[in-house]
């Protein structure tokens, strides 16, 4: 469970916004709400309108993807203080994964549709956006590569 803090104040204890200057912190606590998930519980859904992202508070969350004929493969596991979700920032603005909540939990939910406008006409708080989000998507590759490995094998070369 959520201690009563402000968004706000959750927001800053974050490894991924600790980096932004104060002044950010506010707009982006007012794009924000609380939100509580159960176990299994879709949080994104790969193909469907991407208009969001978490900071995963408790719990674990699953990011998987599908492939025909196959289970759903688990492409990484975030756990409390990582961040969910990154298709609402791009075009065709659709989740290119699902996210599924491992146990259940707890998120700030900050919403692209309030996020979009505010980045657009401030930069500075956009580039430390995207900023952070490079960094988490080349450690995912990186944990995508490797899974890659133990599942084909190094090559013989």
């Amino acid at each position: 469970m959520v201690k009563a803090k402000s968004i706000e104040a959750l927001l800053l204890e974050s490894p991924f916004f600790q980096s932004f200057p104060h002044d950010y912190l506010r707009p982006l606590a007012k794009c924000s709400e609380i939100v509580y998930f159960n176990q299994n519980e879709l949080l994104l859904t790969e193909g469907e309108k991407a208009d969001c992202f978490y900071l995963v508070l408790s719990g674990s969350v699953a990011i998987e993807s599908h492939f025909p004929g196959r289970e759903a493969l688990i492409v990484s596991k975030v756990t409390t203080q990582g961040i969910v979700g990154f298709s609402w920032l791009f075009s065709p603005f659709r989740n290119q994964f699902d996210a599924r909540a491992v146990t259940q939990g707890s998120a700030i939910k900050l919403k692209g549709e309030c996020l979009l406008p505010i980045i657009e006409s401030d930069y500075e708080l956009g580039y430390h956006l995207l900023k952070g989000f490079s960094a988490i998507m080349l450690q995912r590759m990186q944990s995508a590569r490797r899974q890659m490995l133990d599942i084909f094998g190094q090559s013989k070369n």
